[in-house]
């Protein structure tokens, strides 16, 4: 059993199967979900887990060299547009939310949150550790 880090032994078996360049879509529950990727879904009840929480955690296992939202973030939900300000001062780019949905369709590996407010999805590119 592990002892620290993601449990769930769907996402940590899909994270450790990224590459260099792979995207990875955390999205809130109302986001489409296209066929094709990977998708975990974690998704339980309104708002549990929250956006804030699966990014945090995925974060702590991930090397993300960019990072892709929805423009409409900034005004319909202040709270997530700050959280990703402050994940990605440098490396966050936003375009309309129709555009990431479409981008969201080459996304290796989808992680679906509980999330219930707007526009709380984020497109990551895998970094690399060196």
């Amino acid at each position: 059993m592990k002892r620290a880090g993601i449990l769930n032994r769907h996402l940590a078996g899909a994270i450790a199967e990224l590459g260099h360049g792979d995207g990875v879509l955390v999205c809130d529950a109302g986001m489409p979900i296209p066929s094709g990727p990977r998708v975990v879904d974690l998704a339980f009840r309104a708002g549990v887990p929250s956006f804030a929480e699966i990014l945090d955690g995925l974060l702590d296992e991930l090397v993300v060299e960019a990072a892709t939202a929805a423009r409409e973030i900034r005004e319909a939900n202040p709270p997530a547009s700050k959280l990703l300000d402050q994940h990605f001062p440098a490396a966050l780019s936003l375009v309309p939310h129709d555009e990431l949905k479409t981008l969201s369709a080459d996304a290796r590996l989808i992680v679906r949150t509980g999330e219930a407010r707007p526009y709380a999805n984020v497109l990551l590119r895998c970094g690399v550790f060196f």
